[in-house]
């Protein structure tokens, strides 16, 4: 079964799929935490790998940035690869002085300046929000493996540069934002229209008031507490 943009026959990937922006960090996923892997995307260099974490087949996918990008991915593996389950692993900036880089947020909620919900939800807002028990399992996992973790909401933007920064950041600040990324807004409408599990687990890597931030290199391989965290979640068993 192969669609636009990607090149993997039917079965190639499990019912839990852990996607992240940048194609590097999957790589190292694969590399370094999983066993009996099988490479099964390479379409535009979005790498998709399945291979076994312990006792349990996973599937990794890069989806690139943005909002539109992320929705593409997340809407194929579901519609076409029959995906149940899927954990964002990605990176996030914060406006907040008592968050602190390499900090490791649970998005619980998921605002945006994008239309792509509203245009689907018939121009209304859509509450962006993830699938409990996974956020559950998430934090349980946090806590089992001594990981300090925290949960707040989200800002998803279309922008990377804002184009107009000072108010931008004064609104963020006055409702608390916790995370601001480009995707978790987007995955958590495509998962609820579609009747899949998700969550957004993001690593900090920018702090956009004092311009503190992690290297290229460390965003792609110095993820690891989140990585792991992610990883022991989904073999926790049972249900709240």
């Amino acid at each position: 079964m192969i669609t636009p943009h990607i090149d993997s026959k039917e079965n190639s990937f499990s019912e839990v799929v852990f996607v992240s922006g940048d194609p590097n960090r999957i790589r190292y996923i694969a590399k370094n935490y999983l066993t009996d892997v099988i490479k099964v995307n390479t379409v535009r260099a979005m790498l998709g790998f399945t291979g076994r974490y312990k006792s349990k087949i996973i599937s990794l996918m890069a989806h690139g940035i943005g909002m539109p990008s992320c929705c593409l991915y997340v809407r194929e593996l579901i519609e076409f690869y029959k995906v149940k389950k899927i954990i964002r692993l990605g990176s996030c900036g914060i406006v907040r002085e008592d968050i602190k880089l390499n900090d490791l947020i649970i998005s619980t909620g998921a605002c945006t300046d994008s239309k792509m919900n509203r245009i689907k939800f018939l121009d209304h807002d859509f509450s962006a929000i993830p699938d409990f028990n996974t956020v559950y399992k998430l934090i349980k996992a946090a806590k089992k493996n001594n990981v300090f973790i925290r949960v707040g909401n989200f800002f998803s933007t279309d922008s990377f540069y804002f184009p107009r920064k000072k108010e931008y950041l004064s609104l963020l600040r006055k409702y608390n934002i916790s995370g601001i990324d480009m995707e978790t807004a987007g995955l958590y409408s495509v998962a609820s229209e579609l009747n899949v599990k998700s969550a957004s687990i993001c690593t900090v890597s920018d702090n956009i008031i004092t311009g503190e931030k992690l290297t290229i290199k460390e965003r792609e391989e110095s993820f690891d507490k989140m990585i792991g965290v992610a990883l022991k979640s989904v073999l926790l068993k049972g249900i709240l």
